[in-house]
């Protein structure tokens, strides 16, 4: 079976690194797990106590995950990081200490929830500042924010908004600055002190380091960085963060000589992808090895493959076909042969993906 290789040391220290950096520039943060979909096995073996001591609260956008995190560890804070669908009001404030909003029928169906299990239930409410995903319009924030108030059940406790998660817009320091003005306006308005600005996220790391984020900007919500040690900004290493975290091998399962144009009428039918070829190659020949894996584990386009000297070819739900050439190495002997492994590099989605499918081995590495 394929492998997911999982370097826990190296994420562990990437936590705590940021937990340092985040304690010497006066911010508190959450830490995302959505790229591990709640599996319990790295809930323990992440979130030990010495990592999770200066993490303000553990964030996932799936209710079973949270639901997950407090079975691990019950004395956990959790926050729920997407706006939540109102049938589910009952479990969110069941399983979630905080979450992120930008409904208003869904914030008076969490403080009904609320009343009914006689708890206090803290809400950031996000504001759309150009990305098109989820936050409260501009020019409603006043009056939204009024309404939000006077709910016996939820205590506001800050202000947000997503920056560079589906368009890319960046979080600059005039975007981030109009945030911070936000929350200005909304004390002063209502005479409510809103303790978060959380307008961070990895990608709007570097602007703290070079000193350019407006100060009122004091929650960040980091997923990719603790990971993976990158800022997605430019796609670098952050710091001295550890980037080398994950690794994916897959098993050559079959290795044979074969045409390079494939023969016979082409359908519709095919529910897999394949590369491009030339017609005028019908008589050439290269060797092809099939891996155990397909598109029921991760997307193609999430992975790349290590060797240079392999190109893709084809993948269907529980196979990928790839060309390794001539199949010999630099000294002219056998390069690869039935049994051997192939090495794989991972995007966030490529890892999130594989660590979703039951049929991919996690295997744990504790070493830096």
């Amino acid at each position: 079976m394929a492998e997911l290789i999982i370097y826990s040391e190296r994420i562990k220290d990437n936590i705590k690194k940021l937990s340092n950096f985040f304690e010497k520039n006066h911010i508190e943060w959450s830490l995302v797990t959505k790229v591990f979909s709640g599996d319990k096995t790295f809930l323990k073996a992440i979130l030990t106590p010495d990592v999770t001591e200066k993490i303000n609260s553990i964030g996932d956008s799936r209710l079973t995950s949270l639901r997950n995190l407090r079975e691990v560890n019950p004395d956990l804070r959790t926050i729920y990081i997407k706006p939540p669908a109102n049938i589910y009001a009952d479990d969110v404030v069941e399983y979630a200490d905080i979450s992120l909003n930008s409904s208003l029928s869904t914030i008076e169906s969490l403080n009904e929830a609320a009343k009914k299990k006689n708890k206090i239930h803290k809400i950031i409410i996000m504001i759309e500042m150009g990305e098109l995903r989820e936050g409260v319009k501009r020019d409603d924030i006043l009056g939204f924010y009024e309404k939000v108030f006077n709910l016996s059940n939820i205590e506001v406790i800050g202000i947000g908004s997503n920056l560079g998660c589906m368009y890319g817009v960046e979080p600059t320091y005039d975007k981030l600055l109009q945030l911070s003005l936000y929350k200005e306006l909304i004390s002063a308005k209502f005479n409510k002190d809103l303790k978060y600005v959380s307008g961070g996220t990895s990608i709007t790391l570097p602007l703290v380091e070079n000193g350019v984020a407006p100060k009122d900007i004091n929650h960040f919500r980091i997923g990719e960085a603790a990971f993976f040690g990158l800022s997605p900004l430019e796609n670098k290493r952050f710091k001295d963060l550890h980037t080398e975290t994950f690794e994916f091998y897959a098993n050559v399962i079959e290795l044979e000589k074969k045409k390079i144009v494939p023969d016979g009428i082409i359908s519709e039918a095919s529910i897999g992808h394949t590369s491009e070829y030339d017609e005028n190659d019908v008589q050439e020949t290269s060797y092809k090895a099939i891996l155990d894996f397909g598109l029921l584990d991760v997307d193609k386009d999430d992975i790349e493959v290590e060797d240079k000297d392999i190109s893709f070819v084809g993948i269907t739900s529980d196979m990928l076909v790839i060309d390794v050439g001539l199949n010999k190495n630099e000294l002219g002997k056998t390069k690869y042969k039935v049994g051997d492994k192939v090495k794989f590099k991972l995007s966030y989605m490529g890892v999130a993906r594989l660590l979703s499918s039951k049929f991919i081995d996690k295997v744990y590495v504790e070493e830096i």
